[in-house]
């Protein structure tokens, strides 16, 4: 299954009103960046990175012919640069995100964009509900939230011997 990143900018905020300008970034292989690295940077507006992708390819080629390395050596070399750009043209993206003041809010798994975009917003909305609030806004040197189990009173804290899980003690190493 595809797994997306979720980007919003810095300014706007994580509310409800900005989230039509949230971007979800798929990870994995990029056939068209693979095929037409220049232009899939350029339609993506990549500018930095199609700047260095140029130079990439052209100072490599340069190299492999000064040392008077045949021409199909230097296809097969800018094959293996194009593959490589395929595979991380969503870290590429990610970058100029984090660039322009954008940040990171989840990653989320989807069998398609809808499906990613449905489970992120039904995840966004249920934090927001169970708080009140944005948890990016949250005061971080208050107390957690309280829960209660219907009657006002709290839980009584998990025992760390009942933790189930591969790291049960908090802190603890692997």
């Amino acid at each position: 299954m595809p797994v997306y990143t979720v980007h919003a900018p810095l300014a706007s905020g994580a509310d409800l009103r900005s989230t039509d300008r949230f971007v979800f970034v798929r990870d994995g292989f990029h056939l068209w960046a693979a095929v037409l690295g220049v232009l899939w940077l350029a339609w993506h507006r990549l500018w930095l990175a199609l700047i260095g992708w140029i130079i990439l390819v052209a100072a490599v080629d340069a190299i492999l012919l000064s040392f008077g390395i045949g021409r199909g050596t230097v296809v097969l070399a800018d094959v293996l640069l194009a593959i490589l750009l395929g595979l991380e043209a969503s870290s590429l993206k990610r970058w100029s995100f984090s660039r322009g003041n954008w940040r990171q809010l989840d990653i989320v798994v989807g069998d398609d964009l809808d499906a990613a975009e449905r489970r992120f917003f039904e995840r966004w909305a249920a934090r927001r509900g169970a708080t009140g609030y944005d948890n990016h806004t949250v005061d971080r040197g208050a107390p957690p939230p309280t829960r209660d189990n219907g009657n006002g009173l709290r839980p009584p804290p998990l025992p760390h011997a009942s933790i189930i899980g591969l790291f049960p003690e908090p802190g603890g190493g692997r």
